[in-house]
């Protein structure tokens, strides 16, 4: 193909979701010239709950954007999409746009699999079948590149913090785990008995899960510690604290969070959470970053050690290429 790719990222819009794609898409730009067109849909309040057999395009809302080329544009090369939102739009595509366009959903749709030319889905969802190509955790946006570049706002805050530096990335209530007032007070006199005794600092960010009790006591506890919390307000920290620290730890509940941080080569200490119901999908994850050597629960301590990073998004952005060249779309 003499031309750049056309790709579409297409999702709900929620930052956790629609990263999983974009992240999937910007990992293709490196290997081969690509633009990339993000779209961001919504269905109807009336039809938002509909099973997506039941769906179709005249049902989204209207600040949706198009799904579908205007008169004169084509459709893209690349249809990548996560999320159940999504699955009515990508199970058509191939067929709306006559071949035109190669179909990747990330994430397990759990409906319709063989619908899409390719399913990058994380190893721990154990989803299954020829077209679908399993990666440990799930595609993201975190690259040494992107972290030096988003990092470069905070380099006077967060550079002259003594070491070692301490992200810590705390999640929040799912259907999975709980994060209560007691338990965040409890992991707080941790973390802050570990970066005490290690001499170092604090970068701490929160989810938009994170219970506002569990969110104050752990504030109030981790204070008084040399660094920077975030409240949520300015620019985004996330990306620098994962490039400025020495250590990441990262509270169970979260499959983005802990193959985001394995991306970076720094130790991933995972922190414990109240079990709601069998930890399934989660306690594969760990142990598989675990056999990987990037992480390890937290044990109170922060030893360092070392391992290669995980590049899960490089490698199913070759695995997506590969399939194209194959697919017979031009």
């Amino acid at each position: 193909m003499t031309r750049p790719l056309s790709i579409w990222v297409v999702s709900d819009g929620r930052a956790g979701i629609e990263n999983q794609a974009l992240g999937l898409a910007e990992a293709v730009q490196p290997l081969t010239p690509a633009t990339i067109t993000v779209k961001r849909i919504r269905w109807r309040t009336a039809f938002d709950k509909l099973p997506s057999a039941l769906k179709a395009p005249w049902m989204l809302d209207p600040s949706s954007d198009a799904t579908a080329p205007a008169p004169g544009e084509g459709w893209p090369d690349l249809w990548i999409a996560t999320g159940r939102a999504t699955l009515p739009l990508s199970a058509t595509v191939r067929r709306r746009s006559g071949g035109r366009t190669f179909v990747v959903q990330t994430q397990d749709p759990r409906w319709k699999t063989g619908a899409y030319d390719l399913v990058v889905a994380p190893a721990h969802d154990e989803a299954a079948g020829p077209n679908v190509l399993s990666i440990t955790g799930s595609p993201h946006r975190v690259t040494a590149a992107r972290l030096a570049q988003e990092a470069a706002a905070f380099e006077a805050v967060l550079s002259p913090l003594p070491r070692p530096r301490v992200a810590v990335l705390i999640g929040g209530r799912s259907m999975a785990f709980d994060l209560t007032e007691a338990h965040a007070a409890e992991l707080a006199d941790r973390i802050a008995d570990a970066v005490a005794q290690a001499g170092g600092s604090l970068m701490l960010t929160f989810s938009r899960r994170t219970p506002a009790a569990a969110k104050q006591v752990m504030t109030a506890r981790l204070a008084a510690l040399p660094g920077l919390i975030w409240d949520g307000t300015g620019s985004n920290p996330y990306f620098a604290f994962l490039h400025f620290a020495d250590h990441v730890l990262v509270t169970e509940d979260s499959a983005n969070m802990a193959a985001e941080a394995a991306s970076t080569g720094k130790p991933v200490h995972v922190l414990p959470m109240i079990a709601l119901k069998p930890a399934g999908k989660f306690s594969r994850l760990h142990a598989d970053l675990r056999e990987r050597g990037a992480a390890r629960p937290f044990d109170g301590t922060l030893e360092p050690w070392t391992y290669a990073p995980l590049n899960e998004s490089e490698r199913a952005a070759r695995a997506v290429l590969e399939r194209l060249a194959g697919s017979g779309v031009d």
